[in-house]
Formats: C-alpha cells, structure tokens, sequence
C-alpha cells in the first residue's frame, strides 16, 4: 500500500510517498480501506515543527481526520463488520466523559500515525459510522472540525433558540459552528475580511456579517447587531482576537477557547469577572460527542462545506491551499475512489 510519512518536520516539502505492506488485524483491531482525509491547521503546526507538542515522531504518517471502509476485523470485534463505512475519532482511546491525562497521547497524526495512507489498523473503539447520507469525503472532515464545532456548542452551558453564537472567520470549525448552530435554532454571528466569504456564511445561515478588515473596532459592531452581545463565542483566534470576544459576551456567557491563529493582545481580566464570564478550553471531543453529532447530522440532513478535493498523489498541494488560507470550510485529499 502507499502512505505518505513526515521524516522530519521540515515544512511541506518534507512529506514523502512511501510503500508499506497492508497490515492485518489482531484481537479488537479493525483495518479500514481508507478513501478520503482532511486537514486542519494543526497538520501545518506539525509539518512545521511547531505543534504543542513539539516535534512529532519521526516518520510520522500524517492526518488526524480520515474516512473508509471497513475490509477485515480481527478476533473479538463487534462494533463494526466488514463492508461498514467508518471514521476515525481524533483521539482513539477518548471513548466519553471529561478528557482523561493520556487520551492525547492517542491522537491520530500527531502522537501517533495518522491517515493518510490507503490502509489503516483501527481499534474496534476508535471508530464511528459515518452518517449515511454522506460521502466518504464529506465524512473526513467530520473527526476534528466537526467535532469541535459540536464540543463548543453543546459541551458547556447550555444554548437555548434564539440565543446568540459568534464564529470567527470561515476555517472548518467555524462553519461547522454556524451549520449546526443554525440547526439548533440560534442567532449566528460570523467575521471575515472577504465579503465574498461573507456572503457564502450568509447562503449557510448566518443572521448577521462583519467585516473585520473593513471594520477593526469589529466588537463594537458585533454588541450592537445583538443588542448587547452574544452568549457564546467559538474563539479560533487565540490571543489577538480573545480580549474582542470578551468584549463581545453578555453577562453570564461561555468563551470556547480552541484555536491558536493569532498572536499578542494583552488579556484583562477584570471584563470577564465583571461579566461572570466562563472561559472553556477544549480539545475537539469524544467518541460519545462524535455520535450525538452524527445523530444531529443525520436529522437535520446537513451536507459539510468542502472547498477543494485534491488526488491522493497531490497531497503536497492540499496542504499548501490549506496554508493559503483561501478555503472557506475544509480542504479534502481523495485517497480512494
């Protein structure tokens, strides 16, 4: 079988096609057909060598987000059959409740090897079904983004219809957020600096856009469109973009903390005692997340946004259009027909 490996983490340049030998399930493992995967800005971080946990190992066959079908099982496998069409989860031993201290070290594509490869071993518990209305390469871009979206929505404090929810900027995580936020009955908020993404958030739901290249001060737009702010915001941005969300949330609302894409900014803490605010950290979700996404998935007949398939032998190129930064909602690699 062909797989690609990160000898080292010297940039996307350092990915390399490689031939192994199809592996072959042992006791609860499962080998799944891989046909489609997609990326994350996380797999820019570790191609770089600049992931949270540093370097990755060496070899590392990279993707944390993949989607195939089931061709053999192992002795003792029962919650999955052969000819079942699956993903993996994220974090392969996170099966339910409060993460646990070692359930990172199972995430997929980082600590250890991922999917982009034409064949994969699973454990019998890292594995969902995917909903059948979708694709194999629309059920890639649900273990991570989607995930996370759902965490970051339906994890913490609950959100009642009508409420108010603001998605910063239009990677996978935040138009998950918005599709599923509009499914749910709330008010979406979302910020871009192309009026051209805009419009698409406005196509998928969005009830009010903010340019924030147009407007810098965009938090003062944003408390105004809502007649005093929103009461969740799913926080991509990091640092450069945290004290704004602050200023954004109503009294008593939740902060998600989960992405790392700006930097500076000097956070002030007095805002978030005054309001009562939560700030939640969070990495993506469990097993039992996942299903309950796939469940709302299903009901609610949502089609995930992919913004570009690329052919397995150009996964070089899907990485770079990811790092462009031009893609509204997720970037595919198609390793199967």
């Amino acid at each position: 079988m062909r797989l690609y490996r990160i000898p080292q983490a010297a940039g996307i340049d350092a990915l390399t096609l490689a031939e192994a030998d199809i592996p072959q399930p042992q006791r609860g493992q499962v080998l799944v057909k891989m046909h489609a995967a997609s990326l994350n800005y996380r797999d820019l971080m570790i191609v770089n060598g600049r992931a949270a946990r540093g370097a990755p190992p060496a070899n590392l066959v990279p993707l944390s987000d993949g989607a195939g079908e089931v061709v053999a099982t192992g002795p003792d496998v029962t919650r999955v059959g052969p000819g079942d069409r699956v993903a993996a989860t994220f974090m392969q031993t996170w099966i339910g409740g409060p993460i646990g201290p070692d359930d990172a070290a199972s995430s997929l594509g980082g600590a250890m090897d991922g999917v982009l490869a034409e064949y994969k071993l699973f454990d019998q518990n890292g594995l969902v079904h995917l909903p059948p209305h979708l694709s194999f390469e629309q059920g890639a871009t649900l273990p991570c983004a989607a995930v996370t979206a759902w965490n970051a929505l339906f994890g913490g404090q609950p959100l009642h219809p009508g409420d108010a929810v603001l998605v910063l900027g239009t990677g996978g995580v935040s138009v998950f957020a918005l599709q599923l936020a509009v499914a749910a009955g709330l008010v979406v908020v979302a910020t871009s600096s192309s009026d051209d993404k805009l419009a698409r958030m406005r196509q998928l739901g969005a009830t009010h856009l903010v340019n924030y290249r147009r407007n810098p001060e965009w938090q003062d737009e944003v408390v105004a469109l809502t007649n005093g702010g929103v009461d969740r915001v799913v926080e991509v941005g990091g640092p450069g973009t945290l004290p704004r969300s602050i200023a954004v949330t109503r009294q008593g609302g939740e902060i998600v903390l989960i992405g790392v894409l700006t930097t500076g900014g000097n956070i002030d803490p007095v805002p978030v005692l005054r309001k009562g605010l939560v700030l939640r950290g969070l990495y993506v979700g469990s097993r039992q997340m996942f299903e309950a996404l796939n469940h709302a998935i299903t009901a609610h007949r949502i089609e995930p946004v992919i913004d570009r398939v690329f052919p397995f032998a150009q996964a070089e190129d899907a990485y770079r259009h990811q790092a462009s930064q031009t893609h509204l909602g997720k970037v595919v690699i198609r390793i199967a027909d």
